[in-house]
């Protein structure tokens, strides 16, 4: 079957305004069948938990959206900016918690080059984009790819095992705050995990995007997420910045993935619909490298989306047929 970017292209389009109903009876349902009072959520200032935030406002009315802002050192002060500014203008309730000192106690920052070089944002960034830039000339992947499963007998292995840690304990860790809170006040944890990030492993397993009560943004790819922000009127600063999980210095999320998202959505559409590998690239006037790395990824983060448990064995005393 003949398929065409155009093709793809309108699959990928979602009518916002009945994405945007149905996503909110959602955090409605969930949140009156588990008999919480509202819920709460992380705002880190980017699209997704923008989107997700201004849904939960919507469904649940005044009062009942708690958005938690947990920055740490690495964190750029633009992000807080414009999550404050976007709860400030959707009257969210916003609760600021610093999670340097226990980030500090695990000895989390000693973990990578330059850690304790005072005020020395820009030099980090500066060190983590030439790894990430190294490993890939040497290996032909990117750092993320190889983090995705063990690293035995990488050459490199120390070092991407240390940068690994280094973010993803502060995703847990913000997991545990949410978590926290939320019993406290008798909410319901909600978080922003995207389709795109999900399939090809780009979150933190256990992490606060991925341990939540509700992930109502987990069937959209990226780009239907912006499309559902531009729907709901948020400001097209968050919407069109460079997406960033803002917990190492000089790391963008496209830079790290190693695709812009409006490839990596068209190529996982056309992976989702059946479509073959030659094809989608064909369609996307694209090497079919790129096609057989986003497989890549899907495959080794299958992992992270399968709880990985030993079947219990037959019933004892039965008889034989």
């Amino acid at each position: 079957m003949a398929i065409s970017l155009e093709d793809l292209n309108s699959r990928m389009r979602i009518p916002p305004e009945e994405t945007a109903r149905r996503l909110e009876r959602y955090i409605q349902d969930r949140v009156d069948r588990l008999e919480r009072d509202g819920v709460i959520l992380g705002l880190s200032g980017g699209v997704d938990s923008a989107v997700l935030a201004v849904l939960c406002r919507r469904a649940l009315g005044p009062g009942r959206t708690l958005a938690l802002m947990m920055p740490e050192r690495d964190s750029r002060p633009e992000h807080i900016r414009d999550a404050l500014s976007l709860a400030e203008s959707w009257g969210i309730e916003t609760r600021r918690i610093d999670l340097t000192p226990h980030l500090r106690k695990l000895n989390v920052y000693d973990l990578l080059p330059l850690s304790r070089v005072p005020f020395a944002h820009g030099l980090r960034a500066f060190a983590n984009r030439k790894l990430s830039s190294r490993y890939r000339q040497k290996t032909g992947e990117s750092v993320f790819a190889a983090s995705l499963t063990g690293l035995r007998g990488n050459a490199y292995g120390r070092m991407i095992g240390r940068r690994t840690a280094y973010f993803r304990v502060k995703q847990r860790l913000r997991m545990v705050v949410l978590y926290l809170y939320g019993e406290i006040e008798n909410r319901l944890v909600a978080e922003a995990a995207n389709r795109s990030e999900y399939l090809i492993g780009y979150f933190v397993k256990h992490g606060c995007d991925h341990a939540a009560d509700i992930l109502p943004l987990l069937h959209l790819y990226k780009t239907q997420v912006r499309e559902l922000a531009r729907f709901l009127g948020i400001a097209p600063r968050i919407i069109d910045k460079p997406p960033s999980p803002d917990h190492i210095p000089g790391v963008l999320d496209e830079a790290a993935i190693g695709i812009p998202y409006e490839q990596l959505d068209l190529i996982l559409l056309g992976r989702d619909l059946g479509w073959d590998a030659e094809d989608i690239a064909r369609a996307l006037s694209i090497d079919r490298k790129k096609i057989e790395d986003v497989e890549t990824m899907v495959r080794r983060s299958e992992h992270m989306r399968t709880l990985d448990a030993l079947e219990p064995p037959p019933p004892a005393g039965g008889t034989e047929a």
